[in-house]
């Protein structure tokens, strides 16, 4: 990507809507047939997941540290006890 220079397009909110837009476009994969094509599917997460690393980046984090981050808060919010094998809201549990 740098050889392209797209790098000064990129600034945190750019990236955000971008992930926002390629997530979208991962959805209408799935819009009429829940089975979706499995290559197309492929491409669009990886444009997401593409958008996400490069908005991690510029966060100066790593995925890894957020998503561990989000799960300790996961684990204190949806206590084991309450929230095993629910799909309630945590502040409904």
């Amino acid at each position: 990507m740098s050889e392209r220079e797209w790098g000064q397009f990129h600034s945190e909110a750019n990236l955000a809507k971008s992930i926002s837009i390629e997530a979208a476009e991962l959805l209408e994969c799935f819009q009429w047939d829940d089975n979706g094509d499995r290559e197309r599917v492929r491409r669009e997460l990886a444009d997401v997941l593409t958008y996400c690393f490069l908005l991690a980046d510029r966060l100066g984090a790593s995925p890894e540290e957020l998503m561990r981050e989000k799960l300790a808060i996961t684990r204190d919010k949806y206590p084991i006890e309450r929230s095993r094998g629910r799909s309630t809201k945590y502040d409904q549990l």
